[in-house]
């Protein structure tokens, strides 16, 4: 069964917007802006690697697929430790390993060592973006809750686009993927910028009986909303004599996501990641050598793929304006059903103009659809599962992720163009229809507590 709220979760949900929640969101959408940057650069890598090292369609394969391999591995164990450890520690570390591991690529000499060096960037990356969204939702207030995650995830456009700019002005150069890679190391630094100035989760300090840290964040929160810090809702716990709360750990809290009262937004949620990302990854990470390959140059090609990537904003900031508006679940399904349609327009377009407008409606739809998703998942799960339901809903997508790139080498030897982005567009309805099962906690409250017998 579920009890009620707490007080200090109680007083997040009802706060206004405050510099300290821009503070929070911006510290963390640099850090999202950052993780996009690294996955966007591997799209441009591998088609200037395929050219520079004459790599085969299934060694380029590989390339992409290493990264999402550590991804898959990275998102189920960081979920398990941000719900140990707390938000902000795994936060900061998954943005150390993958910069360190992307700096380190800029020195490589051969397939191998990339592989290796980007299955341990995916190590980071995997488990930075559930527990960077987790920890978002926590300091929201429930009326925005869904817009401020939506927000978060329009920062990926953002290092998407930085991404493409670098694939377009630095790639083609000499040795120009090296120094791709060399920039691709500030999330290093960053790191240390995430690990000070930005405050633990007061729902997991409370959710593991740490109640006067978390008293004291949501009073700096009520402060900075112009409240009298004095005004407290419910008695301050002394955490001295304070009962901590029990919550699964490793394999049970894996398990304790089937239990009754979760396992059909848990099946349902992970239907969703896996088809989202098999059509995401297969087509975003592929556009510069599908274009290559119809016959566009690289910088060309390049070009193009930069235009469709700034379709990506609008769609972020529609998705942010209609969770709140319409909710959760329908906002989801409707990008989705229009991912679906252009993916099949992409697929068929012949002329110019033809291949920029589906791409971009592409990209408009898609990445609404990923801001939706992202506001839903963590609303689905109490706080002492919160991170890890999130962690593994991701994971399973990454399965997705290491698939597609492996399927599209063999799907446009087989039928093209249109096989594959009708293949992407299957997987976009089926995900459509995943979102039936999901409940919609548009401005309801995010806590949930797990009590015994749950």
């Amino acid at each position: 069964m579920l009890s009620a709220m707490t007080a200090p979760s109680a007083r997040l949900d009802a706060l206004p917007f405050t510099r300290r929640h821009l503070r929070l969101l911006t510290g963390s959408g640099i850090g999202w802006a950052l993780d996009a940057m690294d996955v966007g650069l591997i799209s441009f890598v591998i088609a200037a690697l395929a050219v520079e090292w004459q790599l085969s369609p299934v060694e380029t394969s590989w390339i992409a697929s290493a990264g999402f391999i550590g991804m898959a591995i990275g998102a189920s164990v960081g979920g398990l430790l941000a719900d140990r450890l707390g938000r902000r520690q795994v936060f900061a570390l998954t943005l150390l390993i993958y910069g360190l591991a992307t700096g380190a690529s800029a020195l490589v000499g051969g397939v191998a060592a990339l592989l290796v060096l980007r299955f341990v960037v995916g190590l980071g990356l995997g488990s930075e973006l559930p527990v960077a969204s987790t920890y978002v939702s926590e300091f929201a207030p429930a009326r925005i809750r869904g817009r401020l995650v939506v927000i978060l995830e329009a920062f990926w456009a953002v290092g998407w686009t930085i991404a493409a700019l670098i694939g377009y002005f630095v790639v083609p150069m000499q040795d120009g993927w090296r120094w791709a890679f060399a920039v691709g190391a500030v999330p290093a630094l960053y790191a240390l910028i995430v690990r000070w100035a930005l405050p633990e989760s007061p729902r997991y300090l409370e959710s593991v009986g740490r109640t006067a840290e978390s008293e004291r964040i949501v009073r700096a929160f009520e402060a900075s909303a112009g409240r009298p810090v004095s005004r407290v809702e419910a008695p301050v716990i002394d955490p001295t004599t304070a009962p901590v709360p029990t919550a699964p750990r490793g394999l049970a809290a894996v398990a304790a996501l089937w239990e009754p009262a979760l396992r059909m937004r848990t099946g349902a949620l992970w239907l969703v990641w896996f088809c989202v990302n098999f059509s995401y990854y297969g087509a975003f990470i592929w556009i510069p050598s599908i274009l290559f390959a119809q016959g566009f140059d690289l910088v060309k090609s390049f070009e193009f793929t930069l235009v469709i990537t700034l379709a990506q904003l609008p769609g972020y900031a529609v998705a942010a304006w209609l969770v709140e508006r319409w909710g959760r679940r329908p906002t989801l399904a409707v990008f989705l059903v229009g991912s679906a349609f252009s993916a099949l327009l992409f697929g068929n377009a012949l002329e110019v103009w033809q291949i920029i407008a589906a791409g971009c409606a592409l990209s408009f739809f898609n990445l609404g659809a990923w801001g939706a998703l992202y506001a839903v998942t963590p609303e689905a799960y109490p706080t002492q599962l919160r991170a890890t339901g999130s962690g593994w809903a991701a994971a399973v997508g990454r399965i997705a992720s290491i698939i597609a790139p492996l399927f599209v080498p063999w799907a446009m030897a087989f039928g093209g163009a249109p096989l594959l982005f009708a293949v992407f567009s299957v997987f976009f309805a089926i995900a459509a229809l995943g979102v039936i099962p999901l409940a919609e906690k548009r401005g309801a409250a995010l806590e949930e507590r797990l009590t015994a017998g749950a």
